[in-house]
């Protein structure tokens, strides 16, 4: 006899299939209960820009609360973690946003990046350009 009964597997398949159609609505959903916020009672930091120019010279730009451009200067590598401590030490959840031209190699930007660690800063982002 060359041929598969497949009688009794159609029959075990089908006892499943009550089994689970039975078994499914008691089966209670995981509720997850988010928490809720109210609005912010303060504004959110305006972030501290360092930007990293073509030729690698940093500009470090900081803005006030309404997006103003409130200072912009040329600083060297070594003055820049002396910077940020002190405009953190006045704000400390203010942001550090690193911004570098299209043709910076990436190592200078891994540099800026080394060096603010080192210096512990906290909140360090980069800064991108949205895709068209």
């Amino acid at each position: 006899m060359s041929e598969i009964n497949v009688v009794p597997y159609i029959d075990v398949m089908l006892v499943l299939l009550v089994i689970f159609m039975v078994t499914a609505p008691l089966v209670t959903p995981g509720v997850v209960d988010l928490p809720s916020v109210g609005k912010s009672s303060q504004a959110p930091a305006t972030p501290l820009e360092v930007i990293i120019k073509e030729d690698l010279s940093v500009v470090v730009r900081d803005r006030d609360a309404k997006g103003a451009v409130q200072e912009e200067r040329r600083i060297a590598k070594g003055e820049l973690a002396a910077i940020v401590k002190a405009k953190q030490a006045r704000n400390p959840d203010q942001p550090v946003v690193i911004s570098a031209d299209k043709s910076v190699r990436y190592e200078a930007v891994l540099n800026v990046m080394d060096e603010l660690q080192k210096q512990a800063v906290k909140r360090v982002g980069l800064s991108v350009k949205p895709a068209q």
